[in-house]
């Protein structure tokens, strides 16, 4: 249980740092039977298009994050974006060790935590590049990075 609210939370925080990375992990898992989703409210996330196309929406996040008219990741839209997608990531997580509200509320915690956290070590490392690309690029890295990491100890 306590391995499953720490995947959850760690899922979170991923959603806070790029949302639909999040999301495109867990859909690919569930897509691909792990968790077995069948009969739930989150079995549309193992829909044979729906890894596909969330897939594509983070890749076009990835693009869009380093536009200059991008908002801010701590604005009410955006926030709540990344809070919502933390929590259904929490919850597929959560459901697949059998605690799925543990799993949703260890999911938004997560996605406060990797908004919040994400943007001040993303400016921190900006202001040491004197620009904002690498720091967004390394945060591509470390969301990808930690969302297979994720899926793969869940599988």
């Amino acid at each position: 249980m306590t391995t499953y609210l720490l995947l959850a939370l760690a899922i979170g925080i991923i959603a806070g740092l790029r949302t639909m990375t999040a999301l495109a992990a867990v859909s690919w898992t569930v897509w691909r039977g792990q968790p077995e989703l069948t009969g739930s409210w989150l079995a549309f996330l193992g829909y044979r298009y729906t890894p596909w196309i969330i897939s594509l929406l983070a890749v076009g996040e990835f693009v869009t994050d380093k536009l200059p008219i991008t908002p801010s990741r701590k604005v009410p839209v955006q926030f709540g974006g990344r809070i919502a997608i933390g929590a259904l990531a929490g919850a597929v997580v959560g459901l697949a060790g059998g605690v799925l509200l543990p799993g949703l509320i260890a999911g938004v915690i997560g996605a406060v935590i990797g908004t919040l956290g994400g943007a001040a070590v993303r400016s921190r490392l900006a202001a040491h590049f004197h620009r904002d690309l690498p720091a967004a690029l390394i945060e591509d890295i470390v969301a990808v990075v930690g969302a297979l990491l994720i899926v793969a100890v869940l599988s």
